[in-house]
This record gives structure tokens, sequence and C-alpha cells, in this order.
């Protein structure tokens, strides 16, 4: 599992990176490591130099099998996603999992869902959990087919629907996708005009052109929240707290 980790989390407003910020007084990538280590034999997590070493000394407690890559500069998602790609080249895995830090509210059914998905669909390039909502952050635009040919994201200024299908920051990547194909799309690929980063998920519908792309729905509507926030993080403790 790749966690693209880089962010300092600024807007939580916390000297911690943002990894590190706790939530209901446990740091985010703890429930990350209890939630995906019954359904994935390594971690790399992508850090900024900054705050590497911070991160280092906490996640040796874990006792867990993690790795770390750098990511020197915040040029995009994608370019995190890809920094391990020789280590990952190395040890050849059936299926790449990739998680955003912040979305720790991903339930074990819907990632026991994910693994049960990908296995049982081989030929699936991407696997991934979605949900429809209110107010996207992002949207699947998808054909009479119900194929994704393309992705709308509001933080790049596009204009979305009142109701929209989003992710989960969760995805499931074959070998070959993450190996070969995320390499050729990010040869190709042109920075977000609103935030002229390279971002990971037009690589869905421009994947969702070569391969099959498997979705399923998630579980709950938290489950698509990010920790971005103040008030992200108080709903999702609030969340826990009825668990």
């Amino acid at each position: 599992m790749i966690i693209p980790a880089a962010g300092a989390g600024s807007r939580l407003k916390s000297p911690a990176p943002k990894l590190l910020v706790p939530v209901a007084g446990r740091p985010m990538i703890d429930y990350l490591f209890d939630l995906y280590k019954p359904f994935v034999e390594r971690f790399i997590i992508v850090l900024h130099p900054s705050f590497a070493e911070d991160a280092r000394r906490h996640c040796a407690g874990s006792r867990l099998d993690v790795e770390y890559a750098i990511q020197p500069s915040p040029t995009g998602m994608l370019d995190a996603i890809l920094i391990p790609h020789g280590p990952v080249s190395q040890y050849q895995p059936d299926q790449v999992w990739i998680t955003w830090c912040d979305q720790i509210a991903v339930t074990p059914g819907t990632a026991r869902k994910l693994e049960q998905t990908a296995d049982l669909d081989p030929t699936a390039a991407m696997v991934m959990p979605t949900f429809i909502k209110s107010q996207p952050y992002i949207h699947l635009v998808r054909n009479a087919d119900g194929k994704i040919v393309d992705i709308l994201h509001r933080r790049e200024g596009d204009d979305m629907p009142e109701l929209g299908e989003g992710d989960l920051g969760l995805f499931s990547l074959s070998r070959k996708a993450y190996i070969e194909l995320l390499p050729q799309f990010a040869g190709d690929v042109v920075k977000g005009h609103g935030t002229q980063e390279r971002n990971f998920l037009p690589f869905i519908s421009w994947l969702a052109n070569k391969a099959p792309v498997v979705t399923f729905p998630a579980q709950h509507e938290i489950e698509s929240v990010g920790v971005n926030d103040a008030a992200d993080l108080r709903r999702i403790e609030q969340f826990f707290v009825k668990q």
C-alpha cells in the first residue's frame, strides 16, 4: 500500500505533520495501519523531508513492514504515487493499493470488499469504492454504458453537479496498471488548471479507455470524508465515538 503523506496539514493548524495529527487521540497514520494491515503485506509512506524523521520514529512502533520515500516538492499526488515505482517494480505485487493519509474513516467492510472485488476480477486494472453524495468534491462522469469518461474536481474549479459520484481516496491497481500504465499516463498528463499540480484522479478515466475499471458502493457517506480541516476532524471524531 502506498500512502502519499507529504502534506503539512496547514489547514488543520497543527504543529504536527498531517499523518501525525491526532484524531480522537490517535495519529491518523495509526488508523490506516490498523485498518489495512489485514489486507496488505507492506506499506510505503511518501513523506516531505522536513518531517520524515519524526514520521519514521513514530511508525517504527507499529512493528509493521513500513518503507519510506521522499517527495521534496508539492508537485501533486500523481508524482507522490510514482515516487516508489522502483521498489514496487522490484517486489512485483499482484495489487498495489493506494490511500490518502487523511481518509481514515473507511470501514473494514469496504476494505474487505475492495480485496474481494480485486481478487474475483483479475482482469480489472483498477478497483475502487465510490459514494454518491450532494455537493461532491470529485465527480466521476459516466457515459450511457456506465463507463467512466471524465473526472470533475472542485479544487480545480470544474463546474460540479449538485449530486455526484465521488471516490474515497482508496484504490487497488493491478500490477500492470501501476508498473506500466501509470508511468505512460504520467508522461502525457498536464497540470491541473486550478492547482497547477499533477493530479492522479484523471488517470481513472484515462485507464478506463484501456482496461476495466471496476467500482462498487461504499457503506457510509463518512468514508468519503478526508480530514482536511477542523470541521472534518470534528465530524470524523463524532463518527468514531458512535461506533
